[in-house]
């Protein structure tokens, strides 16, 4: 039973296309093999004889299970065959069936998966990488043959348009002990939390004429989007305190630090740095620190303390030039944003005029055993506004929780 995928472990023989006792050459299909999606012609790949017959029509089997036993073929091979003028040869020796009744019915493959066509004509294709399902047969019913593969083939050499020869090799690699335990804790939290989501758009030109002018001053560090997303995540929590919380087996912990994870892409999988106190410090304060376990982060030197804590993490792809992203909770936080790239669109203004704006779409992802729809749209509408309004960034906020 041959391997037909990457995932397959057992497949169901269908149909045998030869008899017991009979020969065949190289490129007869020998079995019918049908995995989940479509059913599959098995070839020779060299001339032989049926002995016997180990699996018989209908039964399934794991992969590289013997099927038939052959003996090898005698010079004449084909004197029982029908051999056509493209060098095929088609078995004229009745079906096996009735080898079979007491241990499997007959199953044939479905007929809508099976695409006729020559033995020569598969090899051929095969050969130059010709899918069959692209070619129209000329013969008998549709059938195509050689020729039509020959066709094809020249079709495509007039194309500057050229298909590689050989296709790529699928190989199985060994993840590394990071990869692998990150593997496990986002299938744990996609498993075990109970995920909703939240959406909306800010409208951030304000937001940029500000980072700009902030920028033009050298004598301070350059501040990125992410730095002031992260300086509007931490007044959200903190005008929002009960939104600054994560689930724990014995009960709800608040927090009393509004802090703030960052999802950071590194040669060796993401890692998550934790900026600390965001609401009560200067932006710049913030983006020092953020910056810095950034580096770390790349560098490898960040430490277990440093990934630790927070209700709430961010995660930027926007500068691989994506609309959003819909983000997994990182256990046991509650909350990440997923926020894409920058966009320009038109929108109507009051009186139904066209009006450019710059939207930034984010996407809150929650754990419902802390929050509920109400308290997450209430801490995405005092995101978006802090981003609309980024004023509001380079002041105090307001101790307490606030009217929403």
């Amino acid at each position: 039973m041959p391997k037909l995928g990457l995932t397959m472990t057992e497949g169901l023989l269908a149909e045998w296309r030869v008899a017991a006792g009979a020969s065949f050459v190289a490129g007869d299909v020998l079995f019918v093999v049908e995995t989940e999606k479509i059913a599959n012609e098995i070839e020779a790949q060299e001339a032989g004889r049926i002995e016997t017959f180990l699996v018989g029509e209908g039964e399934t089997v794991p992969v590289g299970t013997p099927v038939a036993r052959l003996s090898e073929a005698p010079t004449h091979a084909v004197s029982n065959r029908d051999v056509s003028s493209e060098g095929g040869a088609r078995v004229e020796t009745a079906s096996p069936k009735e080898n079979f009744e007491s241990k499997a019915s007959r199953s044939a493959p479905p007929e809508r998966n099976r695409i006729p066509a020559t033995p020569l004509a598969r090899r051929l294709a095969r050969q130059r990488n010709i899918d069959l399902r692209d070619l129209t047969g000329s013969g008998p019913r549709g059938r195509i043959k050689a020729a039509d593969v020959e066709r094809a083939t020249a079709d495509r050499a007039a194309s500057p348009v050229q298909v590689p020869e050989e296709p790529s090799q699928a190989h199985l690699e060994t993840p590394d002990a990071a990869r692998i335990a990150t593997a496990r804790r986002v299938s744990a939290a996609k498993r075990d939390i109970p995920h909703f989501y939240v959406q909306a758009e800010a409208e951030v030109s304000e937001l940029l004429e500000l980072r700009a002018k902030l920028n033009g001053d050298p004598r301070f560090a350059r501040l990125s989007v992410s730095h002031l997303l992260i300086k509007a995540i931490g007044q959200a929590l903190a005008e929002l305190p009960e939104t600054n919380r994560i689930w724990l087996d014995e009960g709800l912990l608040s927090l009393g630090s509004t802090d703030v994870g960052l999802v950071v892409d590194t040669d060796a999988g993401l890692r998550v740095p934790v900026i600390r106190n965001v609401a009560a410090r200067p932006l710049d304060a913030v983006a020092q620190e953020a910056g810095d376990k950034a580096g770390r982060a790349r560098d490898g030197t960040l430490t277990p303390q440093d990934m630790s804590g927070g209700a709430i993490s961010l995660s930027n792809v926007g500068m691989h030039d994506v609309s959003g992203l819909i983000p997994i909770v990182n256990p046991p936080q509650s909350m990440i944003l997923g926020v894409g790239a920058e966009r320009g669109l038109f929108r109507p203004d009051a009186d139904g005029n066209p009006v450019l704006r710059r939207e930034l779409t984010v996407w809150l992802a929650c754990d419902h055993r802390v929050l509920d729809g109400a308290l997450a749209a209430r801490f995405l509408a005092r995101l978006t506004t802090a981003l609309e309004v980024p004023l509001a960034l380079l002041r105090p906020v307001p101790e307490g929780p606030q009217n929403a």
